[in-house]
């Protein structure tokens, strides 16, 4: 009875990563953006060289 409780576990956590990557790659065709915004940062660095 645990045994294949543990094996219908693995067989879900398999069938879900395969459904996150399938996501990951197919996702953009249907509108999901994965991609984070870009902003340009400048900070001021001060050197202290002698």
């Amino acid at each position: 009875m645990l045994g294949k409780l543990i094996k219908f576990l693995i067989f879900l956590m398999i069938i879900g990563f395969i459904g996150l990557v399938g996501y990951a790659y197919i996702g953009p065709f249907f509108g999901a953006d994965f991609a984070p915004g870009q902003v340009e940062t400048r900070v001021p660095v001060t050197l202290d060289a002698n």
